[in-house]
């Protein structure tokens, strides 16, 4: 009896078409008002807010303001290397623009918004300064790159790996602003039960980082702190780290003694719940005249708020992913008055892997190579940087195959050498590479006297199967049908899980499940339940269990990172081969074609796995070609604030992909054997496409997105 392994549908697919799910947004609450935030349209400014008109518009029961809030005891504690400092209206600044500066609470939503635009306020501003390249002098070395790597590293001579060189590349790439936008707005409703209770329906993808920070900044026990998040929409990074917007609903709901519901407006998500931060990528690779590595240095700088700090980490991947005696990286920072930057899907890897691959790119053309195999010959049979043998690597068949599928033998070498008709073909290429983590994690699963099977743990599901895979998993440890096995996950009442991010949900969670399915079987044979070796005799187990007096059996279990994992270094590869047609006038440029193969480990679910490999592409087109935030220098106010400004890839956009999905067997990874697969998708995806460009026009585009105008 195995489940996993099957494309099974997906368990909570029907709650969700025919409406059923309820979201953080949607779940019904007795005597509930709504709540409105006023944001700043200043940024590096001080804020006088007049509330009187809104006070006495209709409906209206609070206005909040710095004026007359009140002082919250943990307003500026961190708690995390993830955490963020926060605008809870304790001061009369708005550091950036957006920034919220009032909360307006009334009986309507429509009452709220009315009341809200009757907030006057002044400013006064002492200058903006948004642009990161005009402040790079200001760069700094952060405490780490990401949350816990190092901010640089260091192997070998890359002085003398570059003087030794037959050829070098020296270049600078750079990636723009880039915007989560799921498509769930943030939002919740808080409820508060006497003065130090509170329930929170959140829209989360860790809803224990959200109870611990709700819990410090009120001032209360985490105990007397519940967050439920049973459906989140879409989340990408966004709706990892609890955001000002949530403390504030939270206070509205204490202030007014009513349940207080807030949801963000489109343009509000683009300043209130981070983004990803511009980078600045110089890029140094030495060869020799075969193309083996000599040295590689990677610098980057990017961009941070004045208020507290977020590094991305382009350059983590280019420590490992290559053989090279000489390797140095760097993380460097800029302050400016933006909001703070987080994490959004593959954060690091996605733009560095564009800076890498494109290079590499650069140094096979300057050799007339191969760009495959270009990759072959400087292949890391272990882990360069941590000198660590791979707990599985399976990317030299992910670039056989897909090179195989994709006809990459018939590509010639010369840029602007492949037509079809009028239009400029090019073939580019990329590896993509992606960490596979494990965290601590807890879980229970039960089983009453019909035989019906009850697993639990307060992870998240964000859209990526969660639900399913893990009943998948406790079917199989247990040995039941998947359909006896029901899986309860967004709540912090329930075994306590990490966050839904850094691709690690079934690793982490998934291990706890199957630890506590095992253990509950286990149980039942020490309590003489029928067995038909190895597993469970289904036929006799229903009668045993209904002679049982005790209502269920239960068991609980927690995982933890696996010790023998720390001798071997783990991620999950990919290679991607992608095809783009240009009009010969420059009208026009289109991914015709896609072929990637990925190796993660075990596949849990190959159709929800399928699913995670699209998304990330597609993604990974739209940071090509589409995705770009514009910002006001004047003010620092985000002019794509919309869908209609702000251009995701859409359905007229994506060719059709191909997704090969190479089995790998990985033995110290985890306890169930599988890598995460949310992220790896969308690492190397920009670079193909910009490799493709040049190969189609001859014109190397250092800078995404990938627009006409820098072809010209």
């Amino acid at each position: 009896m195995t489940a996993v392994g099957k494309g099974i549908a997906r368990l909570d697919a029907r709650a969700k078409v025919t409406g059923k799910a309820q979201y953080a947004a949607e779940v019904p609450v007795a005597n509930l008002v709504h709540a409105v935030l006023v944001t700043s349209t200043q940024a590096a400014a001080k804020v006088a807010v007049d509330v009187k008109d809104a006070e006495h518009a209709p409906g209206v029961l609070a206005v909040l303001t710095h004026h007359n809030a009140p002082k919250l005891p943990g307003a500026k504690t961190k708690t995390g290397p993830v955490d963020r400092v926060l605008q809870l209206l304790q001061e009369d600044e708005a550091p950036y623009n957006d920034c919220p500066i009032a909360v307006v609470v009334a009986d309507t939503l429509e009452r709220a918004r009315a009341a809200a635009e009757r907030v006057a306020v002044r400013y006064s501003s002492g200058g903006v300064q948004t642009e990161l390249r005009e402040r790079l002098a200001e760069a700094y070395a952060p405490k780490t790159a990401g949350p816990r790597e190092p901010a640089d590293s260091s192997r070998g001579d890359v002085p003398a790996g570059l003087e030794a060189a037959f050829v070098q590349i020296d270049a600078t790439y750079t990636t723009t602003n880039q915007h989560h936008n799921p498509m769930e707005m943030h939002g919740l409703t808080a409820v508060w039960q006497g003065e130090q209770s509170l329930t929170v329906y959140d829209t989360s993808q860790g809803i224990f980082g959200v109870r611990k920070k709700l819990a410090t900044v009120f001032g209360l026990a985490e105990s007397n702190v519940r967050v439920i998040s049973r459906y989140v929409g879409g989340g990408f990074g966004c709706k990892g780290s609890p955001w000002s917007h949530l403390a504030l609903c939270a206070l509205a709901a204490r202030v007014t003694g009513r349940p207080v519901r807030l949801v963000l407006t489109r343009p509000q998500m683009f300043s209130l719940v981070g983004y990803r931060p511009r980078t600045i990528q110089r890029v140094v690779l030495g060869a020799d005249a075969r193309g083996k590595l000599t040295a590689v240095r990677h610098d980057v700088t990017s961009e941070t708020s004045r208020l507290d700090e977020f590094s991305e980490p382009s350059a983590l991947q280019t420590r490992m992913l290559y053989a090279c005696p000489n390797v140095a990286t760097s993380h460097r920072l800029v302050r400016l008055d933006v909001p703070t930057p987080t994490f959004t899907r593959a954060p690091g890897e996605a733009t560095g892997t564009f800076a890498l691959e494109v290079a590499l790119d650069e140094l096979a053309t300057a050799l007339k190579l191969d760009p495959l195999e270009l990759r072959l010959r400087n292949y890391a049979e272990r882990d360069p940087h941590e000198d660590k043998p791979w707990s599985s690597k399976e990317l030299r068949r992910c670039y056989q195959q897909a090179a195989e599928r994709f006809g990459w033998a018939a590509r010639r070498l010369d840029p602007g050498s492949q037509r079809d008709g009028k239009l400029l073909v090019g073939w580019g290429m990329a590896t993509a590479t992606y960490p596979a983590k494990q965290s601590a994690a807890s879980a229970s699963a039960r089983i009453d006297r019909e035989g019906r099977v009850l697993v639990q743990a307060g992870t998240q599901d964000i859209g990526t199967g969660t639900y399913t895979i893990m009943a998948q998993i406790a079917a199989d440890a247990l040995g039941v049908p998947v359909d006896r096995v029901r899986f309860e996950l967004g709540d912090t009442s329930l075994p306590e899980t990490p966050v839904s991010g850094g691709s690690q949900t079934a690793s982490s969670t998934g291990s706890a499940v199957q630890a506590a399915a095992l253990a509950l079987k286990k149980k039942l044979l020490a309590l003489g339940a029928p067995l038909r070796a190895p597993e469970l005799d289904l036929r006799a187990l229903d009668a045993w269990l209904a002679q049982r007096t005790e209502p269920e059996h239960r068991a609980e279990a927690r995982t933890e990172e696996k010790a023998e994992r720390k001798r071997y270094s783990s991620h999950s590869f990919g290679a991607h081969f992608v095809e783009v047609k240009i009009d010969a006038d420059l009208r026009q440029i289109r991914v015709t074609r896609c072929v990637s193969a990925f190796a993660a480990g075990k596949i849990l679910n190959p159709k929800t796995a399928h699913s995670q490999y699209i998304g990330g592409m597609v993604w990974g087109i739209g940071l090509a070609l589409l995705e770009h935030t514009a910002r006001d220098p004047r003010n620092g106010r985000v002019v794509t604030r919309d869908l209609a400004d702000y251009h995701v890839p859409v359905h007229a956009d994506i060719p059709e992909l191909e997704v090969i999905q190479v089995h790998e067997r990985d033995p110290y990874v985890n306890e169930i054997g599988a890598k995460g697969i949310g992220e790896v998708g969308i690492t190397g995806m920009a670079a193909a496409i910009a490799n493709a460009v040049h190969h189609a026009t001859g014109k190397r585009v250092r800078d995404l997105p990938i627009t006409l105008d820098k072809l010209l």
